[in-house]
């Protein structure tokens, strides 16, 4: 078990521990169930189908605005904004809180790694395709791969971030 980061009211739990790269890795665990660490991929799923039902704009707005509150370490006020952040999607607030805190801890992640001259820039550049650009979940995950920093960073830069 790594370190538990936030828990949720239904059980769940959000921690770090090592991965593959790392001890950055974000996990979610669940009572009874195995932990698991999720891709971009399945996050941005989720993401994109919030956004159907909420709007891309509101979508993408509260996430610049926990962008915008990230730094290189997870701060009790920032999970708790987050929560609050969530708690304006009714039904499903529960699971924006997951999902807003999971993007949240990935970008602390992005932002740990050694020599990294991107930081979480590129998990913002992935949610902007998914909900600006209107790729696919897939698309959003996988166009930046194989790039090379600076091409990334010219990107990040001509969308103003």
């Amino acid at each position: 078990m790594g370190t538990v980061i936030k828990r949720f009211p239904n059980g769940e739990a959000l921690e770090y521990d090592t991965g593959a790269i790392d001890d950055w890795c974000v996990y979610l665990t669940q009572p009874m169930k195995e932990r698991i660490a999720q891709t971009d991929m399945e996050y941005f799923s989720k993401l994109k189908q919030y956004a159907d039902s909420y709007g891309n704009d509101r979508v993408y707005d509260d996430f610049v605005s926990i962008y915008e509150i990230t730094c290189k370490l997870p701060e009790k006020s920032a999970l708790e904004r987050i929560s609050q952040i969530a708690s304006s999607y009714g039904k499903d607030s529960l699971h924006m809180d997951i999902l807003f805190s999971t993007l949240y801890m990935t970008m602390i992640s992005e932002e740990q790694k050694q020599y990294t001259k991107l930081g979480k820039r590129i998990k913002r550049l992935g949610v902007y395709a998914l909900l600006k650009e209107n790729k696919t979940a897939s698309e959003a995950a996988e166009f930046m791969k194989g790039m090379k920093w600076i091409d990334i960073d010219k990107l990040c830069n001509e969308r103003g971030f």
